[in-house]
C-alpha cells in the first residue's frame, strides 16, 4: 500500500459554468493541460507536474466533476462526455489559454480524444496515455474486450459500489492489480458520493466508444504511450489509433508497468513527455 505523503500544490477553484473546479496551477510558460482518469484526481500527476514547471511548462490540472475536490453533480446524466469537454473548454477560457498541449490517462484521455475532434484550435498536441482513440478502442479486437469487461460491471448500480466496498475493498483492490496506489484511491472513494460519481463516468458514457461515420477526425498530433502490463486496455486499441488521426501519430510501448506508467515509471515516462511537448 502506499505510504507515500502526496505533495501540495498550489490550487484554486474555478467556476465552469456554474461548476467549481478544484485546479492546480503551477508554473508559468506554455500550458498543459493534465487530465486524470478512474479513479485518479490531480495527484496521479504528482510526478509530471514538477518536472514540467522545471521544464518551463505553466500546468494545469484539474480535478474533474465527480473527483478529488472538486464539485459532485448527483445525476448520472451530469457526467456524459461532452459535459465534461465543457468544463475544459471553460477552464482554459476562464484562464486565458487559447491553445494548449493535452496531457491525458485513463477515462481522461478519452476525453482528451474528444477534447481534440470537437475543439482542436484549443489542442496544440495530445498525448494520449494507455487508451486509444474511442473508435479504435471499439475495434480492438477480442482481447480488448476481454480486457474490458468491468465496463459492463459498472453499469451495476448500487451492487457494483457494494462489491467494490466489501472486504475492506478488497475487490476494487483486486481489479487495480494491488497497487501501491490502492491506499490513496479508498481514502479518496470512501468519501461520501464520491465513488457513485466516479463510477457515474463509465455509466453515462457506455455508448460513447463508438462515434458515428460523421463524426469529426483528430486533426492534432498526437503521441500514444501504452504500458505492457496494462490489465486494461489491449496494445492493438492504441496502435489502432493512427487510422483516425489526420495528423503526425507517433506511437511507443514502455515495457514492464501497469496501467498507471507516470506512477510506476516517472523517470521513463517524464522524457517522453517533455521530448514530445517541446
Amino acid at each position: 500500500m502506499n505510504t507515500e505523503t502526496l505533495p501540495t500544490f498550489n490550487s484554486r477553484r474555478i467556476d465552469v459554468g456554474g461548476l467549481s473546479l478544484n485546479v492546480v496551477v503551477e508554473g508559468e510558460g506554455p500550458d498543459v493541460l493534465l487530465i486524470h482518469g478512474f479513479p485518479d484526481s490531480h495527484q496521479v500527476w504528482r510526478h509530471q507536474i514538477p518536472a514540467l514547471v522545471e521544464a518551463g511548462y505553466r500546468v494545469i490540472a484539474p480535478d474533474l466533476r465527480g473527483y478529488g475536490d472538486s464539485d459532485m453533480p448527483r445525476a448520472v446524466a451530469d457526467y456524459r462526455i461532452e459535459s465534461v469537454v465543457s468544463d475544459l473548454v471553460a477552464l482554459l477560457d476562464e484562464l486565458g489559454v487559447n491553445k494548449a498541449r493535452v496531457v491525458a490517462h485513463d477515462w481522461g484521455a478519452i476525453i482528451g480524444w474528444w477534447l481534440a475532434m470537437l475543439h482542436p484550435e484549443r489542442v496544440d498536441r495530445y498525448v494520449a496515455m494507455s487508451v486509444g482513440h474511442p473508435n479504435a478502442y471499439a475495434r480492438g479486437g477480442l482481447a480488448q474486450k476481454l480486457k474490458g469487461y468491468y465496463v459492463y460491471l459498472m453499469q451495476l448500480t448500487g451492487l457494483i459500489e457494494w462489491l467494490l466496498k466489501a472486504g475492506n475493498w478488497f475487490v476494487f483492490r483486486l481489479l487495480a492489480g494491488n497497487h501501491a496506489e490502492f491506499g490513496q484511491w479508498r481514502r479518496e472513494m470512501s468519501r461520501p458520493g464520491r465513488l457513485t460519481a466516479a463510477i457515474n463516468l463509465y455509466r453515462a458514457n457506455l455508448g460513447s466508444m463508438v462515434l458515428p461515420r460523421n463524426h469529426p477526425r483528430t486533426a492534432v498530433p498526437v503521441l500514444g504511450i501504452w504500458s505492457s502490463r496494462d490489465w486494461y486496455l489491449a496494445e492493438k486499441q492504441m496502435k489502432m489509433s493512427q487510422r483516425y488521426v489526420d495528423a503526425p501519430f507517433r506511437y511507443v510501448r514502455v515495457d514492464g508497468v501497469s496501467h498507471w506508467l507516470q506512477l510506476d515509471a516517472p523517470e521513463r515516462v517524464n522524457p517522453l513527455l517533455l521530448e514530445y511537448l517541446a
